[in-house]
């Protein structure tokens, strides 16, 4: 239980903090490109990388802090990070070809699935 209330207080501030950003470049940058989305998913890359290179090669942390810092509050702060270092680990452990795989199946099937749930929405309503 006591990692389910660590994850659980990871993502409360994660996103509040993806939410706040969000608000910021709206009000600083504009709408007419979802800026906010895009800093979150550059920055959340940036630290998952580093947290997961830092702490797997140079410095250990605990379990219940990796499921703070990288389920939790990077988890609701962006999972776009965890596509971007997952696909960086296939093309190191598995080769390019299944690194592109991830790339590719991810964004063609999550944009057809997007287009379907608007569909579905339409239709239904």
């Amino acid at each position: 239980m006591n990692r389910i209330l660590l994850i659980s207080l990871g993502a409360a501030l994660g996103a509040n903090a993806r939410y706040w950003i969000g608000v910021w470049a709206a009000k600083h940058l504009g709408v007419a490109f979802p800026y906010g989305t895009f800093f979150v998913n550059v920055t959340g890359s940036l630290a998952l990388g580093f947290l997961v290179s830092l702490t797997s090669e140079r410095i250990p942390i605990t379990p219940e802090l990796r499921l703070l810092l990288a389920v939790g509050f990077l988890g609701a702060y962006t999972t776009f990070s965890s596509f971007a270092v997952e696909s960086l680990s296939l093309a190191q452990n598995s080769g390019n070809w299944q690194a592109l795989l991830n790339i590719f199946a991810n964004n063609l099937v999550g944009l057809a699935c997007a287009l379907a749930g608007m569909w579905l929405a339409r239709t239904v309503a």
